[in-house]
């Protein structure tokens, strides 16, 4: 991927020097330099090619909130850009550290959250600039007590992830997910890791059949062409499993072939020539150009039957489109630098891309808060936790889980005693069975019995890692009770 070199800018230089003397002597947990952390963050925005004043926002992030440096010399030395964005990040940072729980502050439950957003409106970068600063922090999680790294991770995984998906910059997404994944479900992370293994090595040599038919099919058509091997992710097989009631052989798009072409012709062209060679599966053609995505991702999707009965997903896009499937927002500042940065300045609200048409929204709703309006909170529509439900308990009281959640899992989301004690429930005032999924604005009312037990076979009735862990705690004491118990009897 190629990036823009801010390595020898004399500014960025400054930057550097500036941040290495106002960190002198802090460390990370890591033991390490504090400057490790801000040159890092420079190196992930230099990578995604965000514009000069982003990247010395990234050096400088931290300087304000820690250190002795002021935004006055910030200002005095880089300019009102490079400082509103440093401002915009610390501002981020002590408006967040007053809500460390992640249930206080998630969309529609709580107003702090959207009131966060609104204040990014004012210059997306600041968004951009604590994505990278969020991702050099969960590559060196290791570093921190327990608690604190799922803390961190829970975090992580339900708020800047849904945020990097919303921006479109799936590599992001992709590596924020797994990273948080494994720590807030460590035995789950692994388990699906080696099955993703098995499977790949399962399908090599079926693979590498197909790459060379294809391969030589569109060579004959003079199509020219980039090819390569996507494998799922862990944490999205993990929300696919749940979706198919843990059925791996339901799951076709383990691994995908990803072919790159020159323009939208060649993209379709592309397709014809993938189903003349294998059978297409019935309602497994997608295509995402005709009609992107909500995030703006573009691509055509196939999924076949090969001549030796494998199925194989297909994504057909230009080298555009898989740059904006990749990085997203990102690839704006790339592709048109000066004026994607003067649109997303501060005041900027027109011409911005079609699919992120919110962030003007976002930057609307700032507008009227600087004019001391009053903001409806509620109608902002920004969808950005589009894989969240919010259900009700029989009282009113709001609870948020994530979609395909079960009964089980909103028993133990209320308190481990409810979960441990369900015998049935009520879903909308009408008996219901553990293995519906529950639906926005549900109101679930969790039947108990004081002599109810947890069973194993509840392990196949629950969907969020929060509820297994519980559960599978609670089945282990149970089971060293018993056999402590046989053990006695023997004696």
């Amino acid at each position: 991927m190629t990036t823009k070199d801010t390595k020898d800018s004399e500014r960025v230089a400054k930057a550097i020097e500036m941040a290495k003397k106002a960190h002198e002597g802090q460390l990370r947990k890591t033991g390490e330099p504090y400057i490790v952390h801000p040159l890092a963050v420079k190196k992930i925005l230099e990578e995604w090619g965000m514009d000069e004043d982003t990247v010395i926002a990234g050096i400088l992030h931290d300087t304000v909130e820690d250190t002795a440096l002021t935004l006055d010399e910030i200002r005095k030395e880089f300019g009102e850009s490079v400082a509103f964005l440093v401002d915009g990040v610390t501002k981020l940072s002590n408006a967040r550290s007053g809500m460390r729980d992640i249930d206080t502050y998630l969309p529609e439950t709580k107003d702090n959250f959207l009131r966060l957003m609104i204040a990014l409106g004012d210059d997306i970068r600041v968004l951009i600039i604590k994505l990278a600063d969020r991702l050099h922090n969960i590559r060196t999680l290791s570093a921190l007590p327990p608690d604190k790294q799922k803390k961190v991770a829970k975090e992580t995984l339900e708020v800047f992830a849904p945020l990097a998906d919303r921006l479109n910059m799936g590599l992001l997404r992709v590596e924020l997910a797994d990273l948080s994944f494994k720590y807030v479900d460590e035995k789950r992370y692994n388990e699906l890791k080696t099955l993703i293994e098995k499977y790949n090595k399962s399908a090599e040599k079926s693979l590498k059949k197909v790459e060379q038919e294809f391969s030589t099919a569109l060579k004959k058509e003079k199509i020219h062409f980039a090819l390569s091997g996507r494998v799922k992710s862990v944490y999205s097989l993990h929300k696919k499993l749940a979706k198919h009631n843990q059925n791996i052989n339901e799951i076709y798009d383990l691994i995908a072939l990803r072919i790159i072409v020159n323009d939208i012709t060649d993209c379709y062209l592309t397709l014809g020539i993938i189903h003349s060679l294998y059978t297409p599966m019935g309602g497994r053609i997608k295509d995402y150009i005709a009609k992107p995505k909500q995030n703006g991702y573009q691509s055509l999707h196939t999924t076949v039957i090969t001549k030796d009965k494998r199925v194989v997903e297909f994504q057909i896009r230009t080298k555009e489109m898989h740059e904006y499937a990749e990085r997203g927002l990102a690839a704006s500042f790339y592709y048109n630098e000066q004026k994607v940065t003067e649109n997303y300045k501060k005041g900027k609200i027109e011409h911005l891309p079609t699919n992120l048409l919110w962030i003007t929204e976002l930057q609307m709703a700032a507008a009227k808060l600087r004019e001391g309006k009053k903001v409806d909170l509620k109608k902002l529509k920004l969808n950005l936790f589009a894989d969240k439900i919010f259900v009700y308990t029989p009282k009113g009281d709001i609870i948020d889980l994530p979609k395909g959640a079960l009964p089980l899992d909103f028993a133990y989301r209320l308190h481990s005693e409810i979960g441990d004690h369900v015998i049935g429930v009520k879903i909308n005032g009408k008996m219901s069975n553990l293995n519906k999924k529950l639906e926005q604005g549900d109101i679930v009312e969790i039947l108990t019995s004081k002599n109810q037990t947890p069973r194993t076979s509840w392990l196949g009735k629950i969907f969020t890692p929060h509820a297994r862990q519980k559960l599978t705690r609670r089945l282990n004491i149970l089971s060293g009770n018993n056999q402590n118990n046989s053990q006695n009897k023997s004696k």
